[in-house]
């Protein structure tokens, strides 16, 4: 080969070694791309975000409990009823599950509130906690007044659609899981009786914690 080809190949295969190391450099020295989760809730007059409504409620061991105990928390809520012999065992089954893969990670509660404050006392969700062997320090089961839980669910987690005052005859019966982030804003909505979605709910979760 002529020394000249030998140079003008040589000089080629170069470049071309310097384009593959600059593609490269540039494809893993840009920040990773992460899933982002969309936040649930009508905006303020001013463009707010919506957020989860302070209260103000009893668990399981008679402990007063406010939103200020999942401060910084990842935290998935529901509500339901002791007695309950309709959809309620299935969700209690599913949220269970996904208690179970982080009851190890301090940055992920529940908060469980039940529809029946008039039956559901402290000492009522005691035994159903128990009975499902969790923390209670991960997992508060509420009660407290009827007016204000009914208004939690339909105006705060917004998971029922119904119209009502709270009072004797009114009554509020949803399937719907809420995940809140860490700064008390809803980021999905999950049929707490579907395992696929319960599933989804677990990798969004994982999602949150790397946010």
């Amino acid at each position: 080969m002529a020394k000249g080809s030998f140079f003008r190949y040589s000089t080629i295969a170069l470049g071309m070694v310097v384009l593959v190391a600059i593609f490269f450099v540039y494809k893993y020295s840009q920040p990773e791309h992460k899933a982002m989760l969309p936040y649930y809730g009508p905006e303020g007059t001013n463009g707010e975000p919506h957020y989860v409504s302070p209260f103000s409620l009893l668990d399981q061991d008679s402990t007063t409990i406010t939103k200020n105990a999942y401060k910084d928390k990842i935290f998935v809520a529901d509500f339901f009823f002791t007695t309950c012999q309709g959809i309620c065992p299935l969700m209690s089954e599913q949220m269970l599950r996904v208690y179970h893969t982080f009851e190890n990670n301090n940055d992920v509660m529940f908060l469980s509130h039940t529809v029946d404050p008039g039956h559901d006392r402290p000492y009522v969700l005691k035994g159903y906690a128990e009975r499902r062997g969790v923390d209670a320090r991960h997992w508060h089961f509420v009660t407290g007044d009827k007016k204000e839980i009914y208004d939690l669910a339909r105006y705060s987690y917004m998971v029922d659609a119904s119209e009502g005052d709270g009072g004797p005859t009114d009554f509020v019966h949803t399937d719907n899981f809420a995940l809140v982030d860490r700064e008390g804003r809803i980021r999905g909505y999950y049929d707490g009786t579907d395992s696929v979605d319960v599933n989804k709910l677990i990798g969004d979760i994982n999602i949150l914690l790397q946010e």
